[in-house]
């Protein structure tokens, strides 16, 4: 974890220096009131703040203020040396009219940049996207035979994520700052920033639950990102880093990237790496995070394209009221291609409440139920027939799961270790393999894995054993303990070798 501690100093201070280049940007103020906005949340105000961003541009950068009170826009592109500094009880409010969007890059957006540099959002107002409105207009076009087939998801009734705008995309931008604003009801993913250097998202609250696919923050192929003191609410995952593989510099990897003393509630994951994982992630520390009422995973770490996940260290995760603690999964998209590598992964200090019932029955949009029966899912780590997992280390480890697993519900019997799919290309997702036969941890094609500290306990009887270690080489337990499961044997070793257990 040296290299890791060293790309964090390097990108506190790289991030120190672009904030002071941009403090020196941002020293004239331009009014969006001046240039003709107005703030009755009814006139359409694009142009007169793309006018107010267009001339402090001009002027070599500024600060283009939004004063108190609602302001309707379709989507502004900020430019270089510009900071959008919302006034507290100042609102941006997203047109409902899906014709007052464009596509500067690559999705629809509210707030957009692509090639600036020295851009930032700041301020105590609120960006509200309104995207329900929005969404359900946009869907409305396709029954009206104005929005191609193409671009609507038969299946699940609703226009593609691409056609419906995001809140803030950033694109190629060098040195951008997002902090203290609310931003609310994207009609898509609430903020992506990709192919980004120096990223820095500070104390932003994200509340949306107002229709699908509203991942809080999505981090894709960007370098020296830091996401610090944020609360985020959203009906899909909460902070996801993705990898298409491709960046303007050559690098195709997610890198050095530090997320601390955030507090998530999700629909789907809190904290996830890897959906879209072609480049890969190299340098992650995720520390002082706050779970609950979340659905899916706390922490996932997935590796799910051909790309590399290492070097991650996550610690001092608290979460209450989720479906799953841990998921790590390396698993390969097409099974012609050759794996990827999960490798050198770290989490410490961890505890979770599991719940019974679907942690996330409160939210306006929940994640689509499961097909099938299953009693509760362990946590797991696997990886697949030839390309396992390398390197894991848990440490302090304290999960509570609520047990009642019962086999005439479902059943996954010892004597069927065998017939637990591989699924090898599927999307990766801790229910992914049906029933399980562990109630704690369920372990699978595994190179080097230690144990320390590791707590696993249960409120009532489970028919499952705790732990199941399955084509496992070098296991390494350390005061491994089941506590309220009166079996004789909590852990099941099979195809496992080279093990150390130490009590």
């Amino acid at each position: 974890m040296c290299d890791l501690k060293s790309s964090l100093i390097r990108l506190l201070l790289v991030t120190f220096c672009a904030l002071l280049v941009q403090s020196k940007a941002f020293s004239q103020d331009y009014n969006i009131v001046d240039f003709g906005a107005v703030s009755d949340g009814k006139t359409l105000n694009t142009t007169a703040i793309q006018k107010a961003i267009d001339q402090a541009f001009n002027d070599g950068g500024g600060r283009v203020l939004v004063p108190p009170g609602r302001f309707l826009t379709g989507s502004i592109i900020l430019k270089t040396g510009v900071e959008l500094n919302l006034a507290k009880m100042a609102t941006l409010l997203g047109s409902t009219a899906p014709s007052d969007y464009v596509r500067l890059n690559r999705w629809f957006a509210l707030v957009m940049a692509d090639e600036a540099n020295d851009i930032a959002i700041t301020g105590q107002g609120t960006i509200d996207g309104q995207g329900s409105a929005l969404a359900l207009h946009i869907d409305s076009l396709f029954y009206a035979g104005q929005l191609d087939s193409s671009n609507y998801d038969l299946a699940e009734k609703r226009p593609l994520v691409t056609v419906r705008p995001q809140v803030i995309e950033f694109v190629n931008c060098n040195n951008v700052k997002v902090s203290s604003v609310t931003i609310r009801n994207s009609a898509s993913w609430v903020q992506s920033y990709y192919m980004c250097v120096d990223v820095t998202i500070d104390k932003v609250r994200v509340e949306s639950d107002s229709y699908w696919n509203n991942d809080g923050v999505d981090i894709i192929d960007c370098q020296k990102v830091i996401i610090s003191n944020c609360y985020v609410n959203a009906s899909d995952d909460g902070v996801c880093i993705k990898s298409y593989g491709r960046h303007r510099h050559g690098s195709p990897f997610c890198d050095s990237i530090h997320i601390f003393n955030c507090t998530i509630r999700s629909s789907a994951s809190a904290v996830k790496l890897g959906t879209a994982s072609f480049g890969g992630f190299k340098n992650i520390l995720i520390e002082k995070i706050e779970v609950f009422d979340t659905f899916r995973s706390a922490i996932a770490l997935e590796s799910y394209g051909n790309g590399i996940l290492e070097n991650v260290m996550v610690k001092d995760v608290n979460a209450v009221n989720t479906g799953n603690a841990i998921f790590i999964r390396l698993g390969r998209r097409n099974t012609s291609m050759v794996a990827g590598i999960l490798k050198d992964v770290t989490i410490k200090n961890l505890k979770a409440e599991i719940a019974f019932e679907r942690p996330d029955y409160a939210y306006q949009i929940r994640g689509p139920a499961l097909p099938f029966f299953h009693n509760i899912f362990p946590s797991s780590i696997t990886g697949i027939p030839g390309y396992p997992v390398e390197n894991v280390t848990l440490e302090d480890i304290d999960i509570v799961y609520p047990g009642r697993g019962n086999k005439s519900y479902a059943y996954m019997p010892l004597s069927r270790l065998n017939d637990v799919p591989e699924q090898e290309d599927k999307y990766p997702e801790f229910s992914m393999f049906g029933e399980l036969p562990a109630w704690g941890f369920y372990v699978r094609h595994v190179e080097g894995l230690k144990m320390k500290n590791v707590k696993v306990r249960i409120k009532d009887p489970d028919y499952r054993p705790a732990f199941v270690f399955d084509d496992v080489n070098k296991l390494y337990l350390n005061s491994v303990q089941a506590k309220g499961d009166e079996k004789s044997n909590p852990f099941i070793l099979h195809n496992t070798e080279n093990v150390e257990i130490v009590e």
